[in-house]
């Protein structure tokens, strides 16, 4: 981002861009070492821990259709704050779980947090955001993201070798710290639906047929993500045997991401095309992924890891810059909400058909077979967004065609 976008980037911005790089410091350190933490210390099957974290997910992407709406009629920065502080509890409750269905608690409540933090911070990002500067703001919010991974694999490393119930709490911690930050330094934002009722809001999202589609487009990129949390962490440490590995392998994706996304944004910024542009980096991350299964070093792992991290770079500027773009203002976080339901299913997938492939492929003597699926999930959302990129461009030649002959 150059000075003259940073310059024009409103405080309020910046402040949600600050708060943004703390959360994912907080979450980045927990998530990938809580998989290790269920399946060594714990003793569960990594299907069971990915259970736990899609019981998470679901939570979170499965309500924030609601808090999105909730967050379009109340506000955004309430909305934010009580989620943030709901996030705070459960992982911190991670730390002193002792039974079964404790764990579960800690990851509901986890979840719910996001489901009212996320579509509110998110849509607060499109409406105070000017709509030139849209683009390389998701851009450098991208980039922060991967500066929170990079620290949080420092911190993240060092508290799960001491205790991984300072992990937790420190995570937790982040999560209280920036409840605070919003409180006492975002701007007020006025709710943008003042005379829709919540279910008349929700009703509009899911008419929009051009939007549901894309959503449910979307889960095969999310099943591809969430690979990131569960099968990954675990693939490097089979195949180095050592823990340390994961933080390596995770920083080597997120110093991609941080050295090469705004110029990569800025290659693309001539290509009009975003539905296919997010496929093409779907394709580009299913191929990393089906690279892994050949993978029998470290070198190799972090040289697949970067071209999955190239594939996130192309996609995901695109993937959350389509939605201000398909939603009314007034309906925005309503839109980025029902959206979650592509990481709620897809996601949820990827963990729970993740964990329980990678399982299977271990008893079958098929290391292919998770990264095998991974490649045609990419190929399938790639040749999906494609039709739906001719089919938009279709349409909006429709309406034009259209107000030309009425003029």
């Amino acid at each position: 981002m150059n000075r003259e976008i940073w310059r024009e980037t409103p405080v309020s911005v910046k402040l949600l861009l600050g708060t943004s790089f703390m959360m994912n410091l907080g979450f980045y350190a927990l998530i990938p070492y809580l998989t290790l933490h269920l399946t060594g210390s714990i003793g569960w099957t990594v299907a069971m821990a990915g259970l736990v974290l899609s019981v998470r997910q679901f939570s979170q992407q499965g309500f924030a259709f609601l808090g999105g709406v909730v967050a379009d009629k109340f506000g955004y920065k309430g909305t934010m704050v009580l989620g943030l502080w709901i996030r705070a509890i459960g992982f911190a409750m991670f730390a002193f779980c002792t039974e079964t269905w404790h764990f579960f608690v800690a990851a509901i409540l986890s979840g719910l947090g996001g489901s009212l933090f996320d579509p509110a911070g998110s849509a607060a990002f499109a409406v105070l955001t000017p709509e030139s500067i849209r683009k390389e703001v998701f851009s450098l919010r991208n980039v922060l993201t991967n500066i929170g991974i990079v620290g949080s694999q420092i911190v993240g490393t060092a508290l799960a070798t001491v205790d991984f119930t300072y992990l937790s709490l420190f995570a937790g911690g982040m999560f209280a710290a920036n409840g605070l930050l919003v409180l006492f330094f975002l701007q007020p934002i006025a709710a943008k639906n003042t005379t829709h009722s919540i279910w008349s809001s929700m009703s509009h999202v899911i008419k929009d047929s051009r939007f549901v589609r894309y959503t449910m487009i979307l889960m095969g990129y999310y099943y591809l993500n969430m690979q990131l949390f569960l099968t990954i962490p675990q693939l490097v440490e089979d195949v180095t045997h050592q823990k340390a590995d994961v933080g390596i392998v995770l920083s080597a994706i997120s110093l991609s991401v941080i050295l090469l996304q705004m110029k990569v944004t800025k290659w693309l910024e001539g290509y009009t095309q975003r539905f296919t542009l997010i496929g093409i980096g779907t394709l580009v991350m299913g191929a990393g992924l089906f690279l892994l299964a050949f993978a029998d070093n470290l070198w190799m792992l972090i040289i697949n890891a970067f071209l999955y991290a190239l594939g996130t770079m192309i996609a995901v500027p695109n993937l959350v810059e389509v939605v201000p773009r398909l939603a009314p203002r007034e309906h925005v976080g309503a839109y980025y909400g029902f959206n979650g339901y592509a990481l709620a299913i897809g996601g949820s997938f990827g963990q729970l058909l993740g964990g329980w492939v990678y399982d299977t492929s271990r008893q079958l003597g098929a290391p292919w077979l998770p990264w095998t699926i991974c490649l045609v999930v990419g190929i399938g959302v790639a040749w999906q967004m494609y039709r739906m990129e001719h089919a938009v461009q279709t349409d909006e030649s429709g309406k034009s065609c259209t107000k030309v002959a009425r003029s």
